[in-house]
């Protein structure tokens, strides 16, 4: 039995919650937000210049029309200045937004950061602990501050957006850390999904994105596998997007992320080791990595 999608008029109205917003996919994401219609949209970053500047820009913008958001709707926008790699400072600033904008109705967890390096030169703090509260720990810390009141609240659609990686669904070197996090934000957010749909909580839909590289400049030198281009933000952002208003569970970019994962899943390790490492080039992708300094 084919699975019923849920309504895609998500947006129009809807209090939505970036994190990493400032820059990058984050941002676009927030111009999307604005254009298809949201009442509110928070912009949490650490770069608070940045996240100001856009909201500046956003606050008041008119909604866009051909999703069916009421003409001239004026979206208020705030920026919050957030560390989310602490526990403590991600609660403060949920409350604060909670506060000046409402319980957000959409969550779009998309703040990550990257450290392309052999594992045992990674700094245990700096590198291993922050890229797994960044990238695993806060996306959980949010989300568990914000459901209670997501499935207390009937009247409109939930959603929660979890930007992961293809790295969460193959082994690469040069990037064992980045890649656990992806792996737990990746069984987290599965099973996540199936506990709401499994309690009934069916007006809150959980989308997890795995896509390949991006163009943000987070990734910078690294190469695309065979087969694999290096996608743009707009692209990246129209799948994820899209999938989301959609309530598609997993949502993977481009299409050879997926070959992969099933190419790994039936082949011995061995010949997938052969297959990925000297066909694809998979294992080699990270070897000019230089990140976005």
């Amino acid at each position: 039995m084919a699975t019923k999608r849920l309504p895609r008029r998500v947006i129009p109205g809807a209090t939505v919650l970036i994190t990493g917003a400032a820059r990058g996919m984050g941002e676009l994401y927030a111009r999307r937000a604005a254009r298809e219609g949201a009442a509110a949209i928070a912009l949490w970053d650490l770069e608070t210049e940045r996240a100001e500047a856009l909201a500046a820009e956003l606050d008041g913008s008119a909604g866009a029309h051909d999703v069916g958001g009421t003409a001239g709707s004026t979206p208020r926008v705030r920026a919050f200045t957030v560390d989310v790699s602490q526990r403590e400072d991600v609660v403060r600033a949920l409350a604060e937004t909670r506060a000046e904008l409402g319980d957000p109705d959409v969550v779009v967890n998309n703040a990550g950061i990257v450290r392309g390096a052999l594992f045992w030169e990674h700094d245990p703090e700096t590198d291993i602990e922050l890229t797994m509260r960044i990238n695993t720990l806060a996306p959980m810390w949010l989300t568990r501050e914000v459901l209670p009141a997501m499935i207390a609240d009937r009247t409109r659609p939930k959603r929660i957006l979890n930007i992961a990686s293809a790295a969460g669904t193959l082994p690469n070197p040069r990037m064992s850390v980045y890649a656990a996090s992806k792996w737990a934000m990746i069984g987290w957010s599965e099973s996540l999904r199936l506990e709401l749909e499994r309690d009934g909580q069916r007006h809150i839909a959980v989308t997890t994105f795995c896509p390949s590289y991006i163009s943000t400049g987070m990734f910078a030198g690294a190469r695309g596998p065979i087969l694999t281009p290096i996608m743009t933000p707009e692209r990246a952002v129209r799948a994820a997007w899209d999938g989301m208003l959609s309530g598609i569970p997993l949502v993977m970019r481009p299409w050879t992320v997926k070959l992969a994962m099933a190419l790994r899943g039936v082949l011995p390790t061995r010949v997938w080791d052969a297959v990925g490492g000297r066909v694809f080039r998979v294992y080699s992708s990270m070897d000019r990595f230089t990140g976005r300094g």
